[in-house]
């Protein structure tokens, strides 16, 4: 049998500094914080996390750092995904050496290949990464998307464990469909589709909301599964203004300015990404005070 993610996944931030250093004390502290919340798995540079904006060396330094604070007392996921294979292989076994449980990965973007390239490219990686992948589906972003038969095939691969899907949610129920019965997780990436792809089998769902809230999204996640359907629409709708606002410019500015609110070092972000307005900000910090996130 597969070791297949469940739950609640927290994408976490990478706390950077003014000067755009690592702020590794403040990450250990946002650990703690989604460790102590109950949160079921962390995400570890991924998209969410500026992967895209560090080297290769920091990314290992992130995830090293973040599985030996973790020491054990929380699944972590690492972003792992880099255009050539041989690179995605690279910072899989070194995730697999931190402790990392899983690795996540799209499909190799900006120079597009064919779909056997693609298919290629995942049945390689799994074979030579060390942890369990965990495909993700994000085609806004990559400009490929992974068909939900692509998927069933990939997922009879003996170590793709899983799928993190930031598509609609017609493609999400399909993928489920056609993976059903099979040793494969199907998870959701868009906070807004959790509830529908749980109804559907999802097996849980990763966030950028999560870094804010943890304690109510493993609530959400928990009375869901326990049939409280009623109760998990109630946080839902609460929370749903939280979702938007987390990707209405871009991410993550507002969720690390959300942090900072809260009291955790959220800090910049690394360039040419630029932090949010004002005028978001303030409809965040209103919005946490609704929640009764900050006083």
């Amino acid at each position: 049998m597969k070791a297949l993610p469940k739950g609640m996944f927290t994408a976490l931030i990478t706390p950077f500094n003014e000067d755009e250093s690592i702020n590794f004390d403040a990450l250990r502290g946002l650990i703690d914080f989604q460790v102590e919340s109950g949160i079921h798995g962390l995400l570890i540079g991924g998209s969410t996390g500026e992967y895209h904006t560090m080297s290769m060396e920091e990314r290992k330094a992130v995830i090293q750092a973040a599985c030996e604070h973790a020491a054990g007392r929380i699944p972590i996921m690492a972003g792992i995904g880099c255009s050539r294979p041989c690179d995605t292989i690279e910072l899989g076994r070194f995730s697999a050496g931190c402790g990392a449980k899983w690795g996540l990965a799209t499909a190799p973007y900006y120079h597009r290949t064919t779909r056997q390239g693609v298919m290629d490219y995942f049945k390689g990686v799994a074979a030579g990464c060390e942890v369990g992948l965990c495909l993700y589906n994000y085609p806004s972003g990559v400009g490929f998307e992974l068909e939900p038969e692509m998927i069933a095939e990939l997922a009879q691969e003996p170590n793709i464990v899983a799928l993190k899907d930031t598509a609609d949610m017609e493609h999400t129920a399909e993928t489920l469909a056609a993976t059903r019965g099979m040793d494969f997780a199907v998870l959701q990436g868009f906070e807004h589709l959790m509830l529908p792809c749980f109804a559907l089998g999802g097996a849980g769902a990763f966030g950028i909301v999560h870094n804010l809230v943890p304690r109510e999204m493993v609530e959400l996640y928990e009375t869901f599964m326990a049939g409280n359907w009623k109760r998990a629409n109630e946080l839902n709708a609460r929370l749903t203004n939280l979702y938007q606002y987390m990707e209405l410019e871009p991410f993550p500015g507002p969720v690390k300015v959300a942090l900072g609110q809260m009291g955790y070092f959220g800090g910049v972000l690394r360039k040419p990404l630029t932090m949010p307005s004002q005028e978001l900000s303030d409809k965040v910090t209103a919005e946490l005070k609704k929640l009764g996130a900050i006083s």
